[in-house]
């Protein structure tokens, strides 16, 4: 089974900025939710180990959902660009800039594209989420 690592690099009221890695190797990079308390819809998930699960989701198709979230469900991995379009997911891609003058995430459908080809065959993995701005407890 493998494990990716989402490493979070920054956080801010308008979202929680990511990189994913497999291995030892970058390969896209995520926003989520700022955090609120593991709040449904609104927050990020609380850092730690969770085992992730192939779903069809009526809205965004063949995906993964993050499991065994305190609190929570449905969180799965998917395309976006701002923090509004998170609704307590995981937004995947391979740019930061802003748009609209708000921080985004751009080439959301690449990096989903990426993501999903690295997850090719796979019904389930691990995800390990770390916090890894400076004074994150690491």
């Amino acid at each position: 089974m493998k494990t990716l690592s989402l490493n979070r690099i920054a956080q801010s009221e308008l979202g929680t900025f990511g990189v994913l890695i497999e291995g030892q190797i970058p390969f896209a990079l995520t926003l989520e939710p700022p955090w609120h308390g593991n709040q449904k819809n609104i927050s990020c998930i609380p850092p730690g180990k969770y085992q992730c699960v192939s779903v069809n989701s009526p809205r965004f198709g063949y995906t993964f959902e993050v499991n065994n979230v305190p609190n929570r469900s449905h969180i799965l991995f998917h395309c976006g660009n701002m923090g509004r379009d998170t609704h307590g997911c995981i937004l995947v891609g391979e740019q930061f800039e802003p748009l609209n003058g708000e921080p985004a995430i751009l080439a959301s459908k690449a990096g989903y594209k990426e993501f999903m080809f690295r997850m090719k065959g796979e019904e389930i993995f691990n995800l390990m989420i770390r916090e890894c701005w400076p004074g994150a407890g690491l």
